[in-house]
């Protein structure tokens, strides 16, 4: 696994951990603000992680396919970047 994976593989582990943290407050009846700190430090990570993730496909996956002579190949996956980000951006 390169760098990059690992990395964001480190934050989803934390996010995750972050998470159940969340669920424990918010059962236990925590001060709002206290969990939605928690929730924006768990955005965060996600956040972080598929940037990292985006980074790792940009420099492996993409470049590759940028770099072949199939036209379609290359459409894709500029339309699978395209889709991602703009999921990304909602």
């Amino acid at each position: 696994m390169d760098d990059n994976k690992t990395k964001a593989l480190i934050n989803f582990k934390k996010a995750s951990t972050l998470l159940s943290r969340i669920i424990k407050m918010t059962e236990d009846k925590e001060y709002c603000i206290d969990i939605m700190q928690q929730n924006l430090a768990v955005i965060g990570l996600l956040k972080s992680a598929h940037q990292m993730l985006m980074e790792n496909h940009l420099n492996t996956c993409f470049k590759n396919a940028m770099a072949s002579k199939n036209e379609k190949t290359k459409q894709d996956m500029i339309e699978e970047i395209l889709k991602v980000t703009k999921l990304a951006n909602k």
